[in-house]
């Protein structure tokens, strides 16, 4: 029984369609979008603008799509792409103390001795990109690659730098890249859910807040494929449920979702609206998705991917599909590179996991004319330091602790300059000394690429606008193309 006198019902309507703050257009996106947009009142109908219909940005961004290759735990980045001769030449001594300054570590003390590089290095490509030995594919498209080698971060914990990168804040509770790229453009596909999730490896220190909504609506939440067995539960219907007892079933559930949407204006009843018919349409659309007979033998081959086997390989050809079907974000998260211990081990599983697949998906993008607008992004948290970790007590040995000041990053497609490098580190890997990129300003460049000035971008809480970058970050425009 609805309890709740018309009167205030009229002031909340007058206060959510009239006061700015967008939770009345969240709440009826569906209803203007659907077969029963002509149910819904005049009033209503004036002060709905559906926030998951394609919506312009800010200004014509060369990328359409992200598929972002998180890579949790932080590689080491001098195992893979900024080599450091010295660092061979001094192994064994502790780092000058000016170079280590007041920095504290969690695993290793402040005079720790330096570790060597691990792997060779040669410079690949026409642009002289500096990779490892341990990623051979990703080797030969060096120069469709932009290296920004100089990244650093606030944070030197996982969790709360993970949690820096996709959200640009240390503790839950905020959005996700994702979440604010659907917030701003909306979806291109019915079909398909417009930002979706996949996980490889172990466990996620940053865990489901990874891909929150945060305090936009949860219509904005990233859609998470499970990685073991089927992506998607229940596409069939269970013995003895017709599909007219399905549709009816719906159809009473929508009525009543309604009816109360109309009351009392929830968002949150707009996103079960929305994620009922998203579940009813992918009973269509999935299967086709996830029919991997489509591809040929020689792109499974080239991603290395073996259909009926969960992988990172298998994930990446599913992005690439998900682009082509019009999914608006990707995130692939690939646990497993946290190397306290046996950095070479380390460097070469996660290698032998991801250096294939990630360098196939960059020419299958471009190989099919979608490469010039899907952002592609790769990286971690942060990078690992210049001096060894050994721990007998914890079984660690050669291994390399946590390292907030220096890291590596690559960027791909989607309005960002092929064949460069920016930025450097000091001989010892230890400072940047050149085009130093925040965590922030990379997140300024990624939705710049899409077309929003990173500034404007914000949703009203809590008594102020919110935004990405919070109140930091610039464009990286060196790396524009």
């Amino acid at each position: 029984m609805n309890m709740i006198p018309q009167q205030t019902n009229q002031a909340r309507r007058w206060f959510l369609s009239q006061c700015g703050i967008g939770l009345g257009s969240a709440a009826l996106w569906e209803l203007m979008s659907s077969g029963v947009a002509a149910q819904a009142t005049v009033e209503q109908s004036a002060a709905v603008n559906a926030p998951l219909a394609p919506q312009k940005p800010h200004f014509a961004g060369k990328a359409k799509a992200v598929i972002h290759l998180f890579m949790c735990g932080a590689p080491s980045q001098l195992e893979l792409f900024d080599e450091k001769p010295l660092l061979a030449k001094h192994e064994g001594q502790p780092l000058p103390p000016s170079i280590i300054g007041d920095q504290r570590y969690a695993f290793i003390q402040p005079d720790a001795a330096v570790l060597g590089p691990q792997y060779r290095f040669a410079r690949h490509g026409q642009s002289g990109a500096e990779i490892s030995e341990a990623m051979p594919h990703l080797a030969r498209i060096a120069d469709k690659l932009c290296f920004v080698k100089s990244t650093h971060t606030d944070q030197f914990n996982h969790a709360p730098a993970q949690l820096f990168v996709n959200s640009g804040f240390s503790q839950p509770g905020r959005p996700c890249l994702g979440a604010w790229a659907i917030y701003g453009l909306g979806a291109e596909t019915r079909n398909l859910p417009a930002f979706v999730v996949m996980s490889t490896g172990a466990g996620l220190s940053g865990g489901a807040a990874l891909w929150s909504s945060g305090f936009l609506p949860t219509l904005y939440t990233g859609v998470q494929f499970r990685s073991q067995g089927d992506p998607i539960l229940n596409l069939n219907n269970p013995a003895g449920v017709s599909d007219q007892l399905q549709q009816d079933t719906y159809r009473l559930i929508g009525n009543l979702n309604r009816s109360r949407l109309n009351v009392v204006h929830d968002p949150e009843i707009a996103t079960r609206i929305a994620n009922f018919e998203m579940a009813a349409r992918l009973q269509t659309s999935a299967p086709e998705l996830l029919d991997f007979n489509q591809e040929t033998q020689q792109t499974l081959d080239r991603y290395g991917c073996q259909p009926e086997k969960p992988s990172y390989a298998r994930s990446c050809l599913l992005a690439r599909r998900m682009i082509e079907r019009g999914v608006r974000f990707v995130n692939i998260f690939h646990s497993g590179w946290d190397a306290h211990s046996d950095v070479v081990g380390n460097v070469r599983k996660n290698c032998a996991d991801t250096d294939r697949a990630s360098a196939a998906l960059v020419e299958d993008l471009a190989a099919r004319g979608l490469l010039d607008e899907t952002l592609v992004i790769w990286g971690g948290e942060f990078g690992r330091t210049p001096m060894v970790e050994s721990n007998p007590a914890l079984g660690r040995k050669l291994g390399r602790d946590h390292h907030p000041q220096a890291f590596t990053m690559w960027l791909a497609g989607g309005g960002i300059k092929p064949g460069v490098t920016l930025g450097a580190t000091d001989d010892f890997g230890f400072h940047v000394t050149e085009a130093p990129v925040h965590v922030h300003d990379l997140q300024a460049t990624w939705l710049h690429c899409l077309g929003f000035d990173h500034e404007r971008l914000t949703f009203h809480h809590a008594g102020r606008d919110f935004r990405l970058t919070d109140v930091h970050g610039r464009v990286v425009h060196e790396i524009l193309a």
